[in-house]
């Protein structure tokens, strides 16, 4: 059998057709698209399609042919149009238009990786059918009813066609996104019990060890076992603890909300504590938020225990107002935190080896369960640029605001 020319094939197919870019310029087209179109390939070729078919006066047509190309790129698959009017300007007078309509199919060129390197535009010219409708209803060829009820039929048709592509197309969007959200939750799950299993293996171990070794000798001193057991139990229970409110607050569990003074907020939970360094504030009066007091007072919390542990010498804590937001800031006059990590530091369980030796016994979800908090306040939680040292912001809606 003869080898084929597939460039003579295509030159030779009866139906006009065109290849485009994924972004929309011409490719190729072969010689029933030059005749169809009215524009030689020298004049197509390189061009964007619609600068060469810009549409009617309005630009009738152009947004759904785009619309299907664009859609064809994005996902990679055929997109066949419902019969669709789209005017072509009369070559040699400008800004005069024609009337027609087409039957247009669009398909994707995949590379072997799959993704799209080209688009094939088929286009079929149905203008001679409509005016044959209109020319039978006119002279009264056939009943006028029966022209009417089958030029209704044609365009009812052919919308039902669009919407449901349409409602194909939304469905298999939503559909991506949702396969895409249930992706990252495996992920996220996957790996919240690989870090939970690692963080909960070291306690567990040195429980068991403990026990083991109080039942082997009867001679051990029982009472400094029992005590390093204990140890171990509030580790565990600091671990469980913290996972359950990390549960509550990704399920979304309401819980009580009021309008919450965050001056007096920070001055309540800092006269508890007797922290080993230097803590001072800064506060603006007057700055009130809706939310809960305990996960804001733990939000607080987890902040000025973790600039504590890294600090020199001081701590600073202020709040002020910027537009509709309250500014919380937990400044320590530490190392400081490598730009790169500064992500990292609110995911569950990382600890930076710094974070490892000045607090062995951390459980590393304080950071995570901060910025959980002010992410159901509707606020943010990030580490800002400084020379020097840490600066932890958090920004929540005023009431009001």
């Amino acid at each position: 059998m003869a080898e084929i020319d597939l460039s003579a094939v295509f030159e030779a197919m009866p139906v006009a057709c065109a290849v485009l870019t994924p972004g929309l310029r011409y490719v190729a087209v072969n010689r029933a698209y030059e005749r169809l179109s009215g524009h030689s390939r020298d004049g197509l070729v390189g061009r964007p399609f619609y600068e060469v078919f810009p549409g009617g006066p309005g630009g009738e047509g152009m947004a759904e042919v785009r619309a299907s190309l664009e859609r064809v790129a994005a996902s990679g698959e055929i997109d066949i149009m419902p019969l669709q009017r789209y005017d072509i300007e009369i070559p040699g007078r400008a800004g005069a238009f024609e009337e027609r309509y087409w039957s247009i199919r669009n398909a994707p060129l995949p590379a072997p990786d799959g993704t799209v390197v080209a688009l094939i535009h088929r286009a079929e010219e149905v203008t001679s059918y409509i005016r044959q409708l209109r020319t039978a209803r006119a002279h009264g060829q056939s009943p006028a009813d029966r022209v009417e009820a089958v030029e209704a039929e044609l365009f009812a048709r052919t919308r039902e066609l669009e919407e449901v592509n349409q409602r194909l197309h939304r469905a298999r969007e939503e559909e991506g996104r949702a396969n895409a959200a249930m992706r990252e939750a495996l992920r996220r799950q996957q790996q919240a019990v690989a870090d939970t299993s690692h963080d909960l293996r070291a306690p567990l171990t040195g429980l068991q060890t403990r026990l083991q070794l109080a039942l082997a000798d009867p001679d051990a001193d029982s009472r400094a076992i029992l005590h390093a057991a204990l140890h171990d139990a509030d580790r565990l229970g600091a671990i469980v603890s913290d996972l359950l409110e990390l549960a509550r607050l990704e399920a979304g569990v309401p819980v009580r909300t009021e309008t919450v003074d965050l001056a007096r907020l920070v001055e309540d939970e800092l006269a508890g504590r007797d922290p080993a360094v230097a803590v001072t504030t800064r506060l603006e009066r007057g700055l009130e938020v809706e939310g809960s007091t305990v996960r804001l007072a733990r939000l607080l919390r987890n902040l000025v225990s973790n600039a504590e542990r890294h600090a020199g010498a001081h701590v600073e804590v202020a709040l002020g107002r910027q537009g509709g937001d309250a500014v919380l800031e937990v400044v320590d006059d530490g190392p400081g935190i490598p730009a790169g990590e500064r992500e990292a530091i609110f995911r569950r369980f990382y600890r930076r080896p710094d974070a490892r030796d000045a607090d062995p016994h951390g459980t590393g979800l304080g950071l995570a369960i901060a910025r959980q908090i002010a992410d159901a306040h509707a606020g943010t939680l990030h580490v800002a640029d400084r020379p020097s040292g840490t600066c932890m912001v958090v920004r929540l809606p005023l009431c009001g605001a």
